[in-house]
């Protein structure tokens, strides 16, 4: 009866574990079951979520770039139509009636290497092609190997030159404004010594602020700031040109230009002429950095005709103000045009404030390409660098 009993027990034991692990399994089941859809659940919210976000991205995964016609000319005519603009009148000095045409040549050379350089954007198709998002990169591509390194030192040691220069053409346009009000409200009495260290201390801090811009994507504003600046300070030039000749009642200068000591001295005058024509000219090392603010899948043709209408307004400016520049105070022309020019006091100080706002705009333009270089680099060296933290 007992044996009886124990087996009955064991039975009903058995059969109710076998239900709780049945119960235990539904439960389970269900689990994963509801755990499937929420995963399911999460994906589709995700997909349309990215549906939803892609109307905000590239083709490349990057931001959306938004580059147009209008913007990337602003680009190209804040980092061209600088500080060499005024030194033209000096260089045609030294070549001659014929450097007005010499400035021409160079403009159309600069035109044709700008077509194919920008050709190199996109690697194969013009419009489906990897993109090159900088210089270094296009070069690394096409030509491969240690073409990339010689010719990427050479890039960022122009960039960094460049910024340099800015610097220092901003700090004696700076002293301009002070020498130039000094001699005015000393009515002459005063040598008016300035110095330079402060005003490129003044402009380094400057560029420290204006520097937090994240990249060149981000400059719409400032290079059309600094594109106004520069047809003001150069219409300005071109305006006190126009009244010297006027007050002189006739254009001055030669066929053969300045002449020299020696013929050594005249071929040096010469060579540092062409040098500041085509410094005047120069950004074909950031070329490809601007190109790649164009929005998709034109930036091939819309940088094309960016560069056709960039390149001609600003020959159409060098040779205006060279040339009235030259016709103003002939040989004796100064590096600096504005230089030449004391009053009205007001509309040079005006000029040469101009002249250093669209510096500011210029160094940067010059200098982003240089700061994503360096911030690439030390990502990939220290991952933990590359997180992005606002502030």
């Amino acid at each position: 009866m007992h044996n009886t009993q124990d087996i009955i027990e064991e039975i009903s034991s058995a059969a109710t574990t076998q239900d709780r692990i049945e119960e235990i399994e539904e439960i389970s089941s269900a689990a994963t079951t509801q755990d499937r859809i929420e995963e399911i659940e999460e994906i589709e919210i995700s997909s349309v979520s990215h549906h939803e976000d892609a109307s905000l991205y590239d083709d490349d995964g990057r931001q959306k770039r938004t580059g147009t016609m209008w913007t990337t000319s602003s680009y190209i005519i804040t980092a061209v139509i600088g500080s060499g603009t005024l030194s033209l009148a000096w260089s045609i000095a030294q070549l001659g009636w014929s450097g007005g045409l010499i400035v021409m040549i160079f403009g159309l050379l600069t035109l044709y290497t700008s077509h194919f350089l920008a050709n190199c954007y996109r690697a194969g198709d013009p419009i489906t092609g990897k993109r090159n998002y900088t210089y270094m990169e296009a070069v690394e591509n096409i030509l491969g190997g240690k073409n990339s390194i010689f010719c990427g030192i050479i890039q960022y040691a122009n960039l960094y030159g460049t910024s340099i220069g800015y610097t220092i053409a901003a700090a004696m346009s700076m002293m301009a404004i002070k020498k130039t009000n000094c001699i005015y409200f000393s009515h002459g009495t005063k040598t008016c010594h300035v110095s330079g260290n402060h005003y490129i201390i003044w402009f380094g801090t400057i560029q420290l602020g204006f520097s937090q811009i994240s990249n060149i994507h981000k400059m719409k504003w400032l290079s059309n700031l600094s594109t106004i600046m520069s047809f003001t300070y150069s219409l300005i030039a071109l305006a006190l040109g126009i009244a010297q000749i006027s007050e002189n009642r006739a254009f001055k200068g030669t066929i053969a230009g300045a002449e020299a000591e020696t013929h050594a001295k005249k071929v040096w005058a010469i060579f540092q002429a062409l040098g500041n024509i085509a410094f005047a000219y120069s950004f074909s090392d950031i070329l490809i950095e601007i190109q790649d603010t164009i929005k998709s899948p034109l930036e091939v043709t819309t940088m094309k005709r960016a560069t056709n209408l960039s390149i001609t307004t600003s020959t159409i400016f060098y040779v205006v103000c060279g040339c009235i520049g030259y016709g103003a105070f002939g040989n004796s022309a100064p590096g600096n045009l504005l230089t030449a020019f004391h009053k009205p006091v007001w509309l040079v100080d005006l000029a040469n404030l101009t002249l250093v706002i669209q510096l500011v705009g210029a160094y940067q333009i010059y200098s982003q390409p240089l700061f994503a270089f360096v911030e690439e680099r030390i990502t990939k060296k220290w991952e933990i660098i590359g997180k992005e933290y606002k502030v």
